[in-house]
């Protein structure tokens, strides 16, 4: 009998030892984070570049995460306009521009007749320049981002590092609370930063400036990395969809940056070494700054010369197949360095784009697509003759700025004209013009609830202190007028909208999901994943593939 109780004692014992470890290592997994999380943002990403390109991408970069990661095929921007800023601060927040404010890469402000640029700030000046390019902050942006949130979350422990060569490709994914953002500074080649940050600039980035690698790459030419024959993906070297670099009269290989004339080195932006730039400061930074010491750590990067290249050259050049591919062995190169630095398994990696593009509408008008330009300058200044024949006044109309008209209701107070029936007025003029969809109107949006399609998108990048009173909804495949070489983007359409999102490293279940997710899903998935509140706005869900919660 005694045999029996002391056994049975035995076994009480055993399982309560066994319950007290397992709350213990369930508090644990609570608290547990990655050493260090990567955002990368790739600028003007369209996710059939990774399908296009497949064959002729190295097995460390793209298919390594592909292969390694969980791929989600079919995310979305859910709002427009597909802009570098509004993407960046919509990738960190989770909330859309309705709510975190940054409603374009500029917007235009009744207050002083002017615009604002989405990162200006004239409170700071430049730490590391003299140039005005130095005056920049977040302050902008209304909400909280998850690198804000993985601050709080850490009592400020864990560093937040951000760098891109566009100023707002740093400061907004860094946050409010980033111990640094660093952008590219056409005038000296270097990183720079603001009094927003820092007074100095911290001693690893002086080090790595001094290295003068812009120097180096600005007398490198850019010749393709495949032989030309290569590019079956892509048209001929030579096309009329192309823009061109200065002192060229064909757009075609190789480049040579320092016969381009007195331009500084912002060509560089244009090419692959400012993808490269941004790799070789990144790895500064890790260890400048020893990240992934401290579980929670986060460095922002934005890889933006594929926008700029993506701009020129259109969707379908050589030059966009060729600097995708010299992107892959840079994120080989960069996996390779994390994995000897942090540990294969102490990290977590997201890869995103900020917008995708448009092929170049020439380019599909010849392949039997519908597609075109809209001259916004005519259609305003066609609204501003025909509202000062009707009402015998100027000044009725502001500005045209982002497919927005703004308008002066001071002024229709002041005459006595009803607000909603002038925009209606204004919306209805509108619609005579090929090309013009539909209109909204700030009332509508404002009165209304749309979940739905093209209008719902623009609801959700519509708020209404910064942005107009009727809304232009282009027809599918027309885009605003600047030439007609190359791409840009904006729309709330496919073409625009959709973007890759790769997620490898810390606990990712390789696959692929081909559910549809928002952009804004990656913030609240985050914060999962880093133990820290939703940023204060977001509005995105979490992608519970990736959790596997």
């Amino acid at each position: 009998m005694k045999f029996k109780i002391s056994a049975l004692l035995a076994i009480c014992l055993m399982l309560t030892l066994q319950a007290f470890n397992q709350v213990k290592q369930e508090k644990a997994n609570l608290q547990k984070r990655p050493k260090l999380t990567i955002g990368i943002v790739v600028d003007q990403m369209r996710v059939d570049y990774l399908y296009r390109y497949w064959n002729h991408y190295g097995n460390a970069g793209f298919k390594r995460m592909v292969n390694e990661g969980l791929f989600c095929s079919n995310v979305h921007y859910d709002y427009v306009p597909t802009f570098t800023g509004p993407g960046h601060a919509s990738i960190y927040t989770g909330a859309t521009p309705s709510l975190n404010g940054i409603v374009g890469n500029n917007w235009y402000m009744r207050s002083n007749y002017d615009t604002v640029y989405c990162v200006e700030d004239t409170s700071v000046t430049a730490v590391g320049s003299t140039s005005t390019s130095g005056r920049i902050s977040p302050r902008n942006m209304l909400t909280s981002t998850i690198t804000d949130e993985v601050r709080f979350a850490t009592n400020y422990q864990s560093r937040v590092i951000s760098i891109s060569l566009k100023d707002r490709g740093a400061a907004l994914p860094g946050g409010h609370s980033a111990n640094g953002a660093y952008w590219y500074d056409n005038a000296t080649g270097n990183f720079i930063t603001s009094t927003y940050y820092m007074t100095k600039l911290p001693q690893w980035m002086e080090e790595f400036n001094a290295k003068k690698l812009s120097e180096k790459y600005f007398q490198t030419p850019w010749t393709t990395l495949l032989p030309l024959e290569k590019y079956q993906e892509s048209t001929a070297d030579s096309t009329v969809y192309e823009g061109l670099f200065p002192t060229y009269t064909s757009p075609v290989f190789p480049y040579n940056f320092n016969k381009m004339g007195k331009t500084g080195y912002g060509l560089l932006r244009s090419s692959p070494w400012g993808n490269s730039l941004i790799t070789q400061a990144a790895m500064a930074g890790i260890q400048g700054e020893n990240l992934g010491s401290v579980n929670g750590d986060f460095l922002c990067l934005s890889y933006s010369s594929p926008d700029y290249i993506g701009h020129q050259f259109g969707t379908n050049a050589i030059e966009t197949e060729d600097i995708y591919l010299r992107l892959d062995l840079e994120l080989a190169s960069l996996l390779k360095y994390l994995d000897t630095k942090v540990g294969k398994d102490n990290y977590l990696l997201f890869l995103t784009a900020d917008h995708a593009a448009i092929p170049n509408p020439q380019y599909l008008i010849d392949h039997k697509i519908n597609a075109g330009w809209l001259d916004d300058s005519l259609i305003f200044a066609s609204l501003k003759n025909e509202m000062k024949k009707k009402y015998l006044v100027d000044g009725l109309l502001l500005s045209f700025y982002n497919d927005q008209l703004f308008i002066n209701k001071p002024l229709l107070t002041e005459m006595g004209i009803n607000h909603e029936k002038f925009e209606n007025e204004c919306a209805q003029f509108f619609m005579q013009f090929d090309g013009v969809h539909h209109c909204l109107t700030s009332t509508s949006l404002l009165r209304n609830e749309y979940t739905l399609g093209i209008d719902a998108k623009v609801q959700k990048g519509y708020y209404p202190k910064r942005c107009g009173d009727v809304v232009i909804v282009p027809e599918p495949g027309l885009i605003e007028y600047s030439g007609h070489t190359g791409t840009t983007h904006g729309s709330g359409y496919t073409y625009d909208t959709h973007v890759p999102l790769l997620w490898f490293g810390y606990g990712i279940k390789p696959g692929e999901d081909a559910t549809e997710h928002n952009i804004t899903d990656i913030a609240p998935t985050l914060s999962v994943l880093l133990r820290a509140a939703f940023p204060n706005a977001a509005s995105g869900k979490v992608i519970t593939r990736v959790t596997g919660k």
